[in-house]
C-alpha cells in the first residue's frame, strides 16, 4: 500500500506539442479540482503560430495549475511537477521546475530525431540535464496503444489518446476522482473515440497505481469556503456573463459588433449563444465596421459593445471619438496582448493603458476600467455598463490574456442582489434639446430614433451646446471640449483601498498583477518588511483619494507588464516620484519577482 502525503498546495504543469491536447487535459484537471473544493488558479500558455512544426520549441503548449486547501491568488511561480510530452516541452519548461521536482516524460519521444527538432545534441534523460529531479519515464504511446487495442483506430488516432493516459497518471498521483472527466468524455465524444479516451484515462490511472515507479501519492484537502454555489470560471466567460447581466439590469438589449482577434474572440463565441437574453451578435468584416455597428446600436437604443485587443483598438480610435462626440454609451473591451503591431498574439501584457486613456485624436476623454482577476471581469463589466449609461459616454474595460484564459473558483452571485440601473429614454418633446445636460452627471438625454417630436442631428462634427446643431465657433468648441472632459472627470469612483497600511513602502498595481502583488506583499509583511498594497481598478478618472494615499508613503513602486505606463499617469496626477518596476516578457509577474522588488526598495527604519 503506497503512502498518501498531505499537502496544502500543488503546482503542476502539462507541456507538449500544440496538437497534444495540453489545454484539454489542463482544463479537465482544473474542473475536477474545482469540484473537489480546492481553491485554484490556472495559466494556459499557447504558441503564437497556428501550427508550428511538431517537436519544435515554437510549438510547445503548456497549462499550469496551482491548487490548494487555502486561498491562493496566482498560478504559482514554479511547478513541483512537470509532465512533458517531448524533448522540446522539457527544454522549454525545465528551468521553471523546482529543484527536486517530479518530471514525468513521454519516453517514446526521446529519440535522436526529436532531440534535433528541439535543438538538443543528446538525450536529456541521460546527459545529466535532469540531475537533481525525480524523473519518471513512461512509454505513453505504447501503453495507450495497448489500452485502445481492438477499437479499430489508426496510428494517429491512437496517439491522440496519450494525453488522457497522462491525465490518468496525474489523477492518481494527486488523488483526484476520474468521474468528472469520464462524464465529460461521454458527453463530448462518440464511439470509438469515446471508448478509446475512457480506456486511456483509466489505463493511466491503473498504471500509476500498480507500477513501482511512484512510491507515494498526494492529497490536497478541500478548502473551507463561504456558503454558496461555486463554479470554475475563465476571465472571458466572466466578462461575457457580466455584460449580459449588465444589459438586463439596465433594461436594454445587448448588441456586440466584433471582429475576431486573439485573445478576445471567445467573448464573441460566448455571447453568440445567449440570444435568449436579448443578445445580438454581429461578426464584422473588420475592426472599424465592428465598432461603428456598436455605435449605431447605441444610437438605436441598445447597449452597444465591441471587443478587441490592442491592434484592433488602434483601428477603432476614430469611431471611439464619434461615440464621444455623439455622447452615446458604448463599451469597448480590450483584452490586452503583447505588441506593438501583431506582436505576441497569445502572450499577455498591460501595454494598452496609455492608448486607452489618451489614444484618440483631439480632446477625447472617456472612462477606463481594469479587471483584477478572472472572476472580477464579471463585476467590472457591470460597472462599465453602469458608467456608460449613467454618464452617456464610452467606457474601455481593460483585461488581458492572463485574465482571459486563466480561471479561478467563483462564488456564483445572487443576481437579484446586484443593483439595477434602469435606463430612461427621453420621450417628452416639450423643451427638448439633444445636448441639454443632467446637472449632476452632465449626461445628455438618450433618445431612440423615430420618437415623435424628438428628431435631432447626430454625427462627428462639433455640436452647438444644447441644440446639437453643427457649429464651428471657437468659444463653443472650447466649451464643449471642457464640458465633455468635466463629465468624465466627474464620474464617481470608489476610493482606492490600502491593504496593510502601516508601512513606509507602497506597491501600487492595476489589472492582473493583483494576485502576485498581494501574495508578495503579505509574504514580505510576514518577514517584517513595512509594505502596503493599493490596487487601482478605475484607471480614468483615477480615485479621488489617490493623491493623498500616495503622499503618505516614503516610497512608491509600481509593477506593470509594460515599460511604466501607470507610473506616467501617477506622476502627472500627483507629482509623486513613483518608481517603475516593469516586465515586458509576454508573461505575468511571479511572486518572487515582486518580492525581490519590495526587498530592494524597502524603506529602512531610520528613514
Amino acid at each position: 500500500m503506497k503512502s498518501v502525503q498531505a499537502l496544502d498546495h500543488v503546482v503542476i504543469r502539462f507541456a507538449g506539442d500544440s496538437g497534444d491536447g495540453m489545454q484539454v487535459v489542463g482544463s479537465q484537471f482544473t474542473n475536477t479540482t474545482a469540484l473537489h473544493g480546492n481553491d485554484l488558479a490556472t495559466f494556459p500558455d499557447y504558441p503564437a503560430e497556428i501550427r508550428a512544426p511538431a517537436g519544435t520549441l515554437a510549438g510547445v503548449s503548456g497549462f499550469q495549475l496551482h491548487f490548494a486547501s487555502h486561498d491562493i491568488f496566482t498560478p504559482g511561480d514554479a511547478p513541483e511537477a512537470l509532465i512533458a510530452f517531448n524533448p522540446a516541452a522539457l527544454k522549454a519548461n525545465i528551468s521553471d521546475l523546482k529543484r527536486g521536482g517530479l518530471v514525468i516524460v513521454n519516453q517514446e519521444k526521446f529519440v535522436p530525431r526529436e532531440w534535433e527538432k528541439a535543438g538538443l545534441t543528446a538525450n536529456p534523460l541521460e546527459d545529466g540535464t535532469l540531475e537533481g529531479y525525480q524523473v519518471i519515464p513512461v512509454d505513453m504511446a505504447r501503453l495507450s496503444k495497448d489500452a485502445v487495442e481492438g477499437l479499430g483506430l489508426g496510428t494517429k488516432e491512437t496517439d491522440r489518446t496519450k494525453n488522457f493516459f497522462a491525465l490518468g497518471i496525474a489523477y492518481w498521483l494527486y488523488s483526484r476522482p476520474l468521474g468528472p472527466t469520464e462524464s465529460w468524455i461521454n458527453a463530448k465524444f462518440k464511439d470509438p473515440y469515446r471508448e478509446a479516451n475512457l480506456r486511456a484515462l483509466r489505463a493511466g490511472h491503473a498504471y500509476a497505481e500498480n507500477v513501482e515507479l511512484f512510491t507515494s501519492r498526494y492529497e490536497v484537502a478541500p478548502m473551507r469556503q463561504a456558503p454558496g454555489v461555486y463554479r470554475n470560471i475563465m476571465g472571458n466567460y466572466a466578462t461575457a456573463l457580466g455584460l449580459v447581466t449588465a444589459a438586463q439590469k439596465a433594461g436594454l438589449p445587448l448588441f456586440l459588433g466584433s471582429y475576431p482577434i486573439t485573445p478576445a474572440s471567445e467573448i464573441l463565441h460566448y455571447l453568440s449563444g445567449m440570444k435568449a437574453y436579448d443578445v445580438h451578435t454581429f461578426q464584422a468584416e473588420d475592426e472599424i465596421a465592428a465598432i461603428c455597428s456598436a455605435v449605431g446600436a447605441s444610437f438605436g437604443g441598445a447597449l452597444g459593445l465591441t471587443t478587441t485587443s490592442g491592434p484592433g483598438m488602434a483601428l477603432k480610435t476614430e469611431a471611439m471619438g464619434l461615440a464621444i462626440m455623439t455622447e452615446l454609451p458604448l463599451i469597448i473591451v480590450d483584452v490586452q496582448r503583447g505588441g506593438p503591431s501583431t506582436g505576441l498574439p497569445t502572450k499577455t501584457e498591460q501595454s494598452d493603458l496609455l492608448q486607452a486613456v489618451y489614444g484618440r485624436n483631439g480632446e477625447a476623454p472617456l472612462a477606463v476600467l481594469a479587471a483584477s482577476t478572472p472572476g472580477d471581469c464579471f463585476y467590472m463589466a457591470i460597472e462599465a455598463a453602469r458608467i456608460a449609461t449613467q454618464y452617456m459616454t464610452p467606457v474601455i474595460l481593460l483585461t488581458d490574456g492572463y485574465l482571459a484564459n486563466g480561471s479561478e473558483p467563483w462564488l456564483v452571485p445572487d443576481v437579484e442582489k446586484i443593483p439595477a440601473f434602469p435606463v430612461t429614454f427621453r420621450t417628452e418633446p416639450e423643451g427638448f434639446k439633444p445636448y441639454a445636460r443632467n446637472p449632476v452627471t452632465l449626461a445628455r438625454p438618450w433618445v431612440k430614433p423615430g420618437t415623435p417630436g424628438l428628431e435631432h442631428r447626430i454625427g462627428g462634427i462639433e455640436k452647438q451646446d444644447g441644440t446639437g446643431n453643427v457649429n464651428y465657433e471657437a468659444l463653443n468648441h472650447e466649451h464643449m471640449v471642457k464640458t465633455r472632459a468635466a463629465k468624465v472627470a466627474g464620474i464617481k469612483v470608489p476610493d482606492v483601498e490600502v491593504h496593510g497600511d502601516d508601512a513606509g513602502l507602497l506597491v501600487v498595481a492595476w489589472g492582473s498583477t493583483f494576485g502576485a502583488v498581494r501574495v508578495a506583499v503579505d509574504q514580505a509583511r510576514r518577514e517584517g518588511v513595512k509594505v502596503a498594497h493599493a490596487h487601482i481598478k478605475n484607471i480614468w478618472p483615477l480615485p479621488g483619494n489617490l493623491d493623498e494615499v500616495l503622499r503618505r508613503y516614503d516610497r512608491v513602486i509600481v509593477p506593470e507588464m509594460n515599460n511604466g505606463q501607470l507610473v506616467k499617469l501617477l506622476r502627472d496626477r500627483s507629482l509623486v516620484d513613483c518608481i517603475s518596476v516593469p516586465k515586458i516578457q509576454g508573461q505575468a509577474f511571479k511572486v518572487s519577482e515582486i518580492l525581490a522588488a519590495i526587498r530592494h526598495h524597502q524603506v529602512s527604519e531610520a528613514k
